[in-house]
């Protein structure tokens, strides 16, 4: 019995190697990249560059754009965006139309997200849940809804950044709630899950940002939560020695982008990419145990 599920198994993973690495790989075709001034969109730009698509970069500062310029070939080109900001994603959308002509838009790549504040629930506000829900949530289905004409034009790719925090919610705040038609034209959508890699999101003044949403809260909840509370939520969350950023402890972001170059170019690209085994088994394993259990494990053993 175990013999033939290990051959099945086996089959399966051949099968599915052999379709992924067959077929020509797209050249000088348009690839759209939110979030290119650092982390994955930064490197997933070069090394489409290096493979000879045309990339879009699409970056929050005017620093960022033109240090990816440099350091790449004319083929690429950048342009200031903030996701959060509706006339910013027309001009964006525009500048990508012009660009691209009768030829369209063969990939979008959603990458753009951040990750604070973050904190538990009751010391924030809605602004604060509202920061990170207008870039990983709004900002992301904004985009998306501006590319589709253009993206039918290939029947092309849609690449969406997601979180193993998208199966359990790991801490408070508007991070895990936000990592939650178009099929009928060959447009394929796939999702990439990264596990513990650090990234820009994990800034040098995380501690400062907690302090700042620890002083707002009032003084009832202040008392039902308790100083001790803070200091142990400032050390899971927002040490850069300890917890939440000891956790994410590859700096090697290649097989991210290694993943979304290959959503791009494969002819028969994967639905789902979980990268490593912490959003592959971990987080998945403990999406299915019970709640009680799954607290436990969150709030005891992590």
């Amino acid at each position: 019995m175990w013999l033939y599920l290990v051959v099945l198994l086996g089959l399966y993973y051949l099968l599915r190697w052999y379709r992924e690495a067959g077929g020509e790989p797209p050249r000088d075709k348009f690839v759209f990249i939110t979030g290119c001034d650092s982390g994955f969109g930064n490197l997933l730009a070069r090394q489409l560059d290096l493979r000879g698509l045309r990339v879009l970069a699409a970056c929050l500062t005017e620093q960022g754009a033109e240090q990816l310029r440099n350091q790449m070939s004319d083929r690429l080109q950048t342009v200031i965006l903030d996701i959060t900001k509706t006339e910013s994603i027309a001009e964006a959308t525009e500048w990508v139309k012009e660009d691209v002509g009768d030829r369209g838009l063969w990939g979008l790549v959603n990458n753009a997200g951040i990750l604070l504040p973050a904190a538990p629930n009751e010391w924030q506000t809605k602004d604060d849940f509202s920061k990170i829900l207008n870039v990983n949530l709004i900002g992301l289905i904004e985009v998306t809804l501006s590319f589709p004409p253009l993206i039918r034009k290939t029947r092309g790719r849609v690449v969406n950044v997601s979180s193993p925090a998208r199966r359990v919610s790991l801490f408070g705040g508007g991070y895990c709630i936000s990592k939650r038609d178009l099929s009928h034209f060959g447009i394929r959508v796939v999702l990439i899950v990264p596990g513990k890699y650090k990234t820009s999101i994990f800034p040098d003044n995380m501690q400062d940002i907690l302090e700042g949403i620890w002083s707002q809260v009032s003084p009832e909840v202040k008392e039902s939560y308790g100083q001790k509370y803070f200091e142990d939520c400032k050390s899971f969350l927002y040490s850069p020695r300890a917890g939440m950023a000891e956790l994410l402890t590859s700096q090697n972001l290649s097989p991210v982008a290694s993943f979304m170059e290959h959503n791009l170019t494969a002819v028969h690209p994967r639905i789902c990419y979980s990268i490593d085994w912490n959003s592959k088994c971990f987080t998945f394993a403990l999406s299915y145990l019970p709640t009680p259990v799954a607290d436990f494990i969150l709030c005891h053993i992590l």
